[in-house]
């Protein structure tokens, strides 16, 4: 039990020292990226191992005085990486609209077959919509309040709150199913026509 604690503990400083040498540009974005990603999957594991002796992240982290806030919003609020969450506009110039466009259209069709199959588990849907919100968020004709941008981070953050094998109710796949298929309605009247 202590070594899981020491594990938890080390995953919440760990992500908090990355936080902070992305802010102060000390690691590229790439770097911080793929760095990020697996700090939030074994953060996700482990909590989900820990979920009944650890049930609130937040008063484990307040306990031990870790004093880690963009580390507790990374993982526990956000649930993907900050690059993923606010992708800059410049870093998207050099790739095609279409191709993104394309990325964002699989992507859609990809988490609601997913849904419809039934893959309803927090480790099957959080990755696709995860790569979902990184394709709109590549796409910078959409606004940054933009519906889908939205209301996927919301679901992310909002999975990213549950264990990894926990399983979305049939209530919330079906919420979730309504909420995609409305971001790709919207998505698709949003982009420009051939005239404009």
């Amino acid at each position: 039990m202590y070594e899981n604690f020491a594990e938890l503990f080390a995953i919440i400083k760990a992500t908090e020292k990355l936080e902070r040498a992305y802010v102060r540009d000390i690691i590229s974005a790439a770097e911080y990226e793929t760095e990020c990603q697996k700090l939030i999957a074994h953060f996700r594991t482990l909590s989900s191992t820990l979920k009944d002796i650890v049930p609130s992240i937040e008063r484990f982290h307040d306990t031990y005085k870790m004093d880690c806030p963009a580390a507790l919003n990374r993982l526990v609020t956000s649930g993907v990486p900050a690059t993923v969450e606010h992708r800059a506009a410049a870093a998207m110039s050099t790739t095609t609209s279409a191709a993104i466009v394309a990325e964002c259209v699989q992507n859609f069709i990809t988490a609601m077959d997913s849904l419809k199959l039934n893959m309803v588990a927090v480790d099957q849907v959080h990755p696709l919509l995860s790569d979902l919100s990184a394709s709109l968020n590549k796409l910078t004709i959409l606004p940054p309040d933009f519906e889908g941008k939205t209301k996927m981070r919301d679901w992310i953050a909002r999975l990213s709150k549950m264990g990894a094998a926990d399983e979305l109710t049939e209530q919330q796949a079906r919420q979730l199913h309504f909420d995609l298929e409305s971001s790709y309605n919207s998505f698709m009247a949003a982009l420009p026509t051939a005239g404009t």
